[in-house]
């Protein structure tokens, strides 16, 4: 326990004692009064002492500096920070804390009610330098750079704050399990301003889910520690509306089914075909949690399909991830993700949003386009306040005639940053970034950023 918190209970057992104290002499006196007056002292109930409990919604007690939330465990994972804090808006199977915010600090109770709230987020400011032109001015997006550009050596210097976000937590056990709320959002909705975008809206009863979040696929748990947002285009990644239910088998291993919207992003549509999604993406995924870091394995099937004027066709799609963290030691940590599969693109970092799960040939067949790749990264903690982040990631896609010759082949992405860390609240850094993209004509272009944030976190 931190040391705050033993100090909270040794204050709350002094002040309990003094105020027995306080009642004891209280009722000396008013015995007396009742003996001048010539009456019997009145028998009173014994009081007896009470061990300081945690802090619930119906009670609060003095000095107390945190309100913890009833029926939750302990987190598992070891405790490791990270600056875009992915894991505090993941699902857990009972709504458990996770490895960046292992007390659920900052929560404040409803009076008369067994509801508690929280509001976060943070407010942060990014300086980019680009070397040479690098697509996506805001983010480090590695199959946007620009390959064959005439202007693709022209360096940019780009300032902005869309990575601020909010978030807004709400938590009650109920008869059916806890019961969690949670909505969060950004300002990435567009590229030429600040248009404020949703990036959560869930609810969690006990073990199910349903809402809008994180894939099931991807594991927020294994996503390195950047102050670029994109991340590794390698690491599966992706917001989608769906249902999920996490099955508890014990010592810390669960399963979990969910469906999922569909969405298939096909190439070589025309204005005479679009896309049939005709079933939910059906993802599966086993994981293992222990003191030293976890593993996931998933794997999610997909129906891809399109209907057009002349003919339809109908493909299967899918894959698989393997990914985990594990600690080093007591100052390092390993995070790492792998992934493969046909179809899969729009599960992953660089390709979401691409149109690049399959593609219609000239012949109105569908290819179900295949896709691997992964990342890896490591954290090392010179201090309590300071970190380094080492990271690398590739994407690698088959090559395929039906594809336009400009279209995705392979990226790879790079990143060494060194991250302080003041004070809770407060964390800035520096970070440069590697990328290189590949087309499918095997034309080439690259580049290199640096990025400096400032962030001041609302709750840390």
């Amino acid at each position: 326990m931190p040391v705050h918190a033993q100090d909270s209970a040794d204050a709350l057992r002094q002040d309990i004692r003094t105020l027995r104290q306080t009642l004891e002499a209280m009722e000396k006196r008013l015995d007396a009064l009742e003996t001048a007056e010539g009456r019997a002292p009145a028998q009173r109930p014994e009081v007896t002492a009470v061990a300081p409990t945690a802090i619930t919604p119906s009670a609060t007690l003095p000095h107390a500096t945190t309100t913890q939330v009833p029926g939750t465990g302990q987190a598992i994972l070891p405790p490791r920070d990270s600056v875009a804090d992915p894991s505090s808006a993941a699902s857990r199977p009972d709504s458990v804390a996770g490895p960046t915010d292992p007390e659920l600090k900052g929560f404040l109770a409803i009076p008369n009610t067994d509801t508690l709230i929280r509001i976060g987020g943070y407010a942060k400011l990014d300086a980019i330098v680009d070397t040479r032109a690098a697509g996506d001015e805001d983010q480090f997006v590695t199959s946007t750079i620009p390959a064959g550009s005439a202007h693709r050596d022209v360096s940019n210097f780009n300032l902005h704050a869309k990575q601020t976000r909010f978030s807004f937590e709400a938590r009650r056990p109920t008869s059916r399990g806890n019961l969690r709320f949670y909505l969060e959002n950004d300002f990435f909705g567009s590229s030429d301003g600040y248009q404020f975008r949703l990036r959560h809206a869930y609810g969690q009863l006990g073990n199910t889910y349903a809402g809008y979040g994180y894939a099931t696929f991807m594991d927020a748990d294994s996503l390195p520690d950047t102050l670029d947002f994109a991340g590794p285009g390698g690491a599966g990644y992706l917001l989608v509306a769906g249902i999920h239910h996490s099955f508890a088998m014990g010592k810390g291993n669960t399963l979990t089914v969910a469906a999922e919207d569909p969405d298939a992003q096909l190439a070589g549509t025309t204005d005479a075909t679009v896309a049939a999604n005709r079933v939910p993406d059906v993802t599966v995924t086993a994981r293992l949690e222990r003191d030293w870091g976890h593993l996931q394995l998933g794997g999610v099937a997909r129906s891809l399909g399109y209907d057009g004027d002349q003919r339809d066709d109908r493909r299967f799609g899918g894959g698989v991830q393997l990914s985990g963290s594990a600690s080093v030691g007591e100052q390092d940590l390993l995070l790492f993700g792998a992934l493969g599969g046909k179809g899969l693109s729009r599960y992953t970092a660089d390709l979401t949003g691409s149109d690049l799960d399959a593609v219609i040939g000239q012949d109105g067949r569908l290819h179900a386009l295949s896709l691997q790749g992964g990342f890896v990264g490591y954290t090392h903690y010179w201090s309590p306040l300071w970190r380094s982040n080492l990271i690398y990631g590739q994407l690698t896609m088959a090559r395929n005639a039906a594809l336009a010759a400009d279209a995705f082949r392979q990226s790879r992405y790079g990143v060494f940053n060194l991250i302080w860390s003041p004070a809770p609240s407060w964390t800035m850094g520096m970070e440069v970034l590697y990328g290189q993209l590949e087309q499918q004509d095997g034309q080439r272009a690259d580049t290199v950023r640096v990025q400096g944030s400032l962030q001041y976190n609302f709750i840390k």
